[in-house]
């Protein structure tokens, strides 16, 4: 039996150093996983794997949801405050994501622009939201510009999520062809339900029936299977969904 823990621990070892290469992390985390396989793991999860996570990324969703029900406009406020008393990048990306937040994309855009020629060039996260709030503000080739410089950089970075929002810029910017085979990669590897719902949504909009009517019984039978609190964390998601097919409906 200690001999088969020991071999776990390497296990899990190995399985984070094929992240940390893939995803781009320092050499030295290789240096602390193999070192001290068990603890190294651990700090690995909580300090790299975990606030890297989907389902990290949707807890820190949900806080800053309940946050915005109770005072809608407190981050925006607080953000501008900090960045109009200290003008530093750090200030300035936080308001990049106020604004982003409450639906002020453009203006999001611009200073997410700004923190890139500065010390934070490179920063594929701040690229990434950047992309985002060129998107959201209607400027698809913006988007796509930041999107494919990403990907060029580290392919592994985010690869989901930059591979859908490509794939729905290239959509917006009519450029239908890339952006189904960018559909079609992105569930290919990620078989997830948000890839799912989004190539659906896309294919009603583009009149592709076919494609929507198969998306959508997959859609349906994956619901059908959840239970109220995954109903609950993904209504958002099914909201968007349900209005698209309502208005194919109509349409």
């Amino acid at each position: 039996m200690p001999i088969l823990g020991i071999g776990l621990h390497v296990l899990v070892a190995i399985y984070f150093a094929v992240h940390a290469l893939r995803s781009g992390q320092p050499l030295y985390w290789l240096i602390i996983l193999f070192s001290f396989p068990l603890l190294g793991s651990l700090a690995y999860f909580f300090a790299i794997y975990l606030p890297d996570s989907r389902l990290e990324h949707g807890a820190r969703k949900a806080v800053r949801a309940a946050a915005r029900s109770l005072d809608p406009t407190r981050e925006l406020r607080e953000a501008r405050a900090a960045f109009e008393f200290t003008p530093t990048a750090q200030n300035q990306m936080r308001l990049a994501d106020a604004l982003l937040e409450s639906g002020a994309a453009e203006e999001a855009a611009r200073n997410y622009e700004a923190c890139l020629k500065g010390p934070f060039a490179a920063d594929l996260e701040i690229q990434f939201h950047a992309a985002r709030a060129f998107f959201e503000s209607g400027q698809a080739a913006r988007a796509i510009a930041h999107l494919q410089q990403i990907r060029a950089s580290q392919s592994e970075f985010r690869p989901e999520q930059v591979g859908l929002l490509l794939a729905r810029a290239l959509g917006a910017d009519g450029r239908a062809a890339e952006a189904k085979a960018e559909f079609e990669a992105t569930l290919a590897r990620f078989a997830s339900f948000e890839a799912r719902v989004e190539y659906a949504i896309w294919a009603l909009a583009t009149g592709d029936r076919a494609t929507a009517e198969r998306l959508g019984a997959e859609i349906d039978q994956t619901v059908r299977r959840w239970s109220r609190h995954t109903r609950n964390f993904n209504q958002a998601l099914l909201r968007r969904w349900t209005s698209a097919r309502d208005a194919a409906a109509r349409g």
